[in-house]
């Protein structure tokens, strides 16, 4: 019973311990699959699709990722239609990553929902945590951008590469830096 609350726990954005089994079956098939895309000959592009269709909760029309690609379930994954993400997505999906329509995501971008307690006891017991995610329409994330837990991004924002975005940002801006400032409005 313990066990199955945890994923209750997870799946409602609460504090939790990841034994849960459901959560390590979830974990395992999300692993089998991103396997599967991963090592599939890249010019195969209708069966790297199918599995990505398989994976994700939601997988737009005309969309593209290009492996390799990572992520802890994929089903908390939206991904909109049209947009694309090149090499070496990762994608922690604790909680919900919902990617707008007509997103452009540069190489080694990290979308991380997992939150960890500050208080030692807490992260030495294992218990974990996520904030969701939002990329909204028509949003650039350049290359290497890390988009940390909670984070919403406003449509037709650009995020400079390299960039750690810690706070939401608004729509319609430049952001850059470590943490990303917005530095002009477009």
């Amino acid at each position: 019973m313990a066990e199955r609350m945890m994923r209750e726990r997870m799946l409602a954005g609460e504090p939790y311990i990841a034994d849960d089994p459901e959560i390590a079956m979830e974990l395992a098939r999300a692993q089998r699959l991103t396997h599967k895309i991963n090592t599939t000959d890249p010019t195969a592009a209708d069966e790297v699709r199918e599995l990505f269709s398989e994976l994700l909760g939601e997988l737009g029309d005309g969309a593209e990722i290009r492996p390799p690609f990572h992520c802890d379930y994929g089903t908390r994954i939206r991904f909109g239609a049209r947009s694309f993400a090149n090499f070496g997505l990762t994608v922690l999906d604790v909680a919900a990553v919902v990617i707008g329509e007509d997103v452009q995501i540069g190489p080694n971008v990290q979308l991380l929902t997992a939150t960890h307690p500050l208080d030692p006891s807490r992260r030495r017991d294992k218990w974990e945590g996520a904030e969701p995610i939002t990329i909204g329409n028509n949003v650039w994330l350049g290359g290497g951008v890390i988009v940390c837990p909670g984070v919403t991004i406003g449509e037709d924002t650009v995020v400079g590469a390299g960039s750690v975005v810690t706070r939401s940002l608004p729509a319609g801006v430049v952001a850059v830096g470590s943490p990303a400032r917005v530095v002009r409005e477009l």
